[in-house]
């Protein structure tokens, strides 16, 4: 069983940074695909970048490329995303997401059916 815990999630102005961390617990491959969704008020979960650390490859959501780095420390089972120059519509409740036996590719990376664990979520606001 995996279990993932965010935190990092405040209220911060336009143009400010955050930095979130999913802390995993139980059984997880180094190499397979961890990634960070985001879900407003109203609208569908999205996904905001994806890491597949066994091979070093990331992925990122065009609305947020060049603002926000994902991250892994393995020996410390905790994942990152690195959020700069933030704007409006980065708010959301964000969420770590992972699944021991999946792999990240560019076509499939955002599809949350294909991750069976999920954290409970941090809230980020960002305003104007």
């Amino acid at each position: 069983q995996v279990h993932l815990v965010e935190s990092g999630g405040d209220s911060v102005q336009a143009g400010g940074s955050l930095r979130l961390s999913c802390e995993a617990s139980g059984y997880i491959y180094s190499s397979s695909c961890m990634g960070w969704f985001r879900q407003a008020p109203g609208k569908e979960r999205e996904g905001v970048a994806a890491i597949y650390a066994g091979v070093g490859r990331t992925y990122y959501a065009d609305s947020v490329k060049g603002r926000f780095t994902i991250s892994q420390d393995n020996p410390k089972n905790t994942l990152y995303l690195q959020m700069n120059s933030l704007k409006p519509e980065d708010t959301a409740m964000y969420y770590c997401a992972a699944d021991p036996a999946l792999d990240c590719y560019s076509t499939t990376w955002y599809r949350t059916r294909d991750y069976n664990y999920w954290g409970q979520g941090t809230q980020v606001t960002v305003s104007s």
